[in-house]
């Protein structure tokens, strides 16, 4: 049967994404300096935070997907706080084509884990005698785009004769 464009009624599945399970899978806070970290200070702290995304596949439909953030506030050349946050999730991608599944890994699993991970490090800071650090929204895409660059540019040079 024909639904009247000439394809069949019978159409695909729909692609599905899954959120099976997310966890802290690595936690690190460090206040080296206490208790003289946590004096008024005259200035603001430099803050420095990094953010990486990885995936593996756990099977043919689940992958775990990493958050990692790690950050550092120093004051002047005293550290005033350090942390590292891995943020684990793992994902059933059903009827996903082949094309769409880096970025649906790279990009939109790590958009639906991030106000998560964002809670643990604002808590972890606040927790470690400092106002809770509100980590900005982060441009997956962005990041997607900037790994992918480098990725082709590391192949790249890998292919040229030395």
């Amino acid at each position: 049967m024909t639904n009247g464009n000439g394809a069949t009624s019978e159409a695909a599945p729909p692609p599905q994404l899954n959120v099976l399970a997310q966890y802290i899978k690595d936690l690190s806070f460090e206040n080296p300096n206490a208790p003289q970290s946590l004096a008024p200070q005259g200035q603001a702290p430099q803050i420095n935070i990094q953010i990486n995304v990885g995936a593996n596949a756990l099977n043919e439909t689940e992958y775990e997907v990493t958050l990692t953030i790690e950050g550092k506030a120093e004051s002047g050349s005293q550290v005033m706080f350090s942390f590292e946050l891995v943020y684990g999730g793992v994902f059933r991608l059903v009827n996903i084509p082949r094309e769409n599944l880096s970025p649906m890994l790279l990009i939109e699993c790590p958009r639906l884990l991030f106000p998560f991970a964002r809670e643990i490090v604002a808590n972890s800071v606040r927790d470690g005698g400092f106002p809770p650090l509100m980590l900005d929204p982060v441009d997956f895409v962005g990041l997607y785009r900037q790994n992918m660059e480098r990725q082709a540019a590391a192949e790249a040079a890998q292919g040229r004769p030395s």
